[in-house]
């Protein structure tokens, strides 16, 4: 079972709470991959786009995967988390096994050599971010939950079913609102 926690960290995922009505983050899972005095940066874990990466990346080798909505901040630039640790320099750790961004080129390179597998990479336009001390507000509101993150939920193989088992790994009191109809009016 995973725990609570109650401050946001570089590492900590994003649940929104389950009526949340803004459309880029209704039903989310956010990775915060940067948080601190300056802000917040993470990428939504869980919003597949109809496309994938070759079809809106000009200049990359053939890579049949996904590209993922980050957020709404920067949507025509590419960002991507991954397993890779130091195989890619100048990659960042945002918690044990996950990493952010990297050498771009020396990326394509890999890609084009098959050093890469699918599942230890995701791709995301746009990024999720916060002013200093906005998150904080938000999360005072109980616009979201907190929990840690791990590599089964950062490469979670279905990405539209991830919210509702982020929040049944939380245990009893969290897994009722992995229930909670969308609309509930609807129920």
């Amino acid at each position: 079972m995973k725990e609570k926690i109650l401050s946001a960290h570089t590492g900590s995922l994003l649940i929104s709470e389950p009526f949340l009505v803004d459309s880029c983050f209704k039903r989310s899972v956010v990775l915060l991959s940067e948080h601190d005095k300056n802000g917040t940066l993470g990428f939504i874990l869980n919003k597949p786009t109809d496309l994938k990466l070759n079809q809106a990346v000009e200049d990359f080798p053939e890579f049949d995967v996904p590209l993922y909505f980050g957020g709404p901040v920067d949507t025509e630039t590419l960002f991507y988390i991954h397993t890779l640790g130091k195989k890619l320099e100048g990659s960042r750790e945002i918690c044990s096994g996950i990493f952010w961004g990297g050498d771009y080129d020396q990326l394509k390179f890999l890609v084009d050599t098959k050093q890469i597998r699918e599942n230890q990479i995701r791709f995301y336009a746009g990024y999720s971010g916060w002013e200093p001390k906005q998150l904080n507000d938000e999360i005072k509101d109980q616009s979201w939950i907190l929990s840690e993150s791990n590599q089964q939920f950062a490469f979670y193989q279905n990405p539209r079913l991830l919210w509702s088992q982020v929040l049944r790994s939380m245990g009893n009191e969290y897994a009722m609102m992995a229930n909670f109809p969308e609309d509930p009016q609807l129920n």
